[in-house]
């Protein structure tokens, strides 16, 4: 017969590996709840990176579909989100043009400006050292839908056509960089007072291809991009260098960014060899 001691030995030899076992059990659950936390709080850190908002500022004549295309690249790839506001130019009076703003202080996180720009980096919005060129905006000639292209082939073919044309728009050189450019481009060929009595201006690009379009004037001096502001026009196409120079585009990180560290991204993105390729598309010339 079995003695009460002996069965509670037992009992417990029994009881020990279920024992055991419970407590490895406990630390495996103790382990796996370890780790699911551990992933929600990575998971709502990434999520919390990619609520991450940058500002930027656009010169409209860049092409909005080329920047809007670009701008949702680089949202697809990094998860963070980009507020865009497009500019207009480079107007020295309200609503001012983009480095305008900069230099009074408006500057967005990553703010794309044309040459020249010494005003606004001297203004100490704009981080100097994260200039950044983008591109080169080259100057070119529409005429109405239709309408027989001129020859511009030269230097000189530029000049004939010029001297032959009606009438010839520009952009106020008061209001944006191209207006100025286009100005230049007529000094560069020694035609401003020749084509002074037939040269019109107006406020801005869209305002220019309206007037060609229905008629009003026969030719604009204007940006070459691909995506038109106007129906009604064709793009006769780029002047040559010796008519005209392009406009250098650089981008800059603010002084006051939210997050330094993504509007810095965005401005590589914007300066890479997919943006290049993008540029390229729209009638952009590359930076390099």
């Amino acid at each position: 017969m079995v003695s009460p001691q002996t069965q509670d030995r037992n009992r417990l030899r029994l009881f020990k590996p279920y024992c055991s076992c419970d407590w490895r059990y406990g630390s495996v659950k103790f382990l796996v709840s370890s780790l699911v936390f551990a992933a929600l709080l990575l998971g709502s850190a990434y999520l919390a990176r990619a609520q991450t908002q940058i500002t930027l500022l656009v010169p409209g004549p860049m092409g909005r579909e080329t920047m809007d295309e670009l701008i949702a690249g680089f949202e697809s790839k990094t998860g963070d989100k980009v507020k865009v506001t497009y500019g207009q130019g480079s107007r020295d009076t309200p609503p001012y043009g983009t480095r305008q703003l900069v230099a009074r202080g408006q500057a967005l996180d990553v703010s794309i400006i044309f040459a020249p720009y010494p005003p606004a980096v001297a203004s100490g919005n704009v981080e100097p050292k994260s200039a950044t060129p983008l591109a080169r905006i080259v100057l070119g000639l529409t005429v109405q839908k239709g309408a027989s292209k001129p020859d511009i082939s030269t230097t000189a073919a530029v000049k004939r056509t010029l001297l032959a044309a009606k009438s010839i728009v520009i952009v106020d050189p008061s209001t944006g960089t191209l207006g100025g450019q286009a100005m230049d481009s007529l000094k560069k060929l020694g035609l401003v007072e020749q084509v002074k009595p037939k040269l019109k201006t107006v406020e801005g690009s869209q305002e220019a291809e309206a007037m060609v379009a229905k008629g009003e004037a026969e030719l604009f001096i204007g940006p070459e991009v691909s995506d038109r502001l106007r129906e009604g026009v064709d793009l006769v196409g780029a002047l040559p260098r010796g008519a005209s120079t392009p406009i250098d585009v650089v981008g800059y990180v603010s002084t006051k960014a939210k997050d330094p560290k993504a509007a810095k991204a965005l401005l590589q993105y914007l300066a890479s060899t997919v943006a290049e390729a993008a540029y390229k598309a729209a009638r952009l010339e590359p930076a390099h």
